[in-house]
C-alpha cells in the first residue's frame, strides 16, 4: 500500500510579515509597562516588608522581568 504526504511551503505575504511584527511590538511594549509597574511598585516598598514577601532589594529586578513575561503569555 502506498501512502502520499504532500508538505507545500508558503511563505507569509508581506502584509502578514509586517502584522506580525506590529504584534510582537506590541507583545513586548505590554511586557515592558508590566515590568516597569511591577518593579516602581516592589521599589517603593521598604527592606522590613521586601523581606516579609521573602525578597531581597537585589531581586527586583529578576521578580519584575519574570512576572511581565509570566503575565504577557
Amino acid at each position: 500500500m502506498a501512502y502520499v504526504n504532500t508538505t507545500s511551503a508558503t511563505t507569509p505575504s508581506f502584509f502578514a510579515r509586517i502584522g506580525t511584527a506590529f504584534d510582537a511590538m506590541a507583545t513586548r511594549y505590554k511586557q515592558h509597562r508590566m515590568y516597569r509597574q511591577t518593579f516602581d511598585g516592589l521599589s517603593a516598598l521598604s527592606n522590613r516588608e521586601l523581606a516579609d514577601l521573602g525578597l531581597n532589594r537585589s531581586e527586583l529586578r529578576f521578580v519584575a522581568w519574570e512576572s511581565s513575561r509570566s503575565q504577557a503569555d
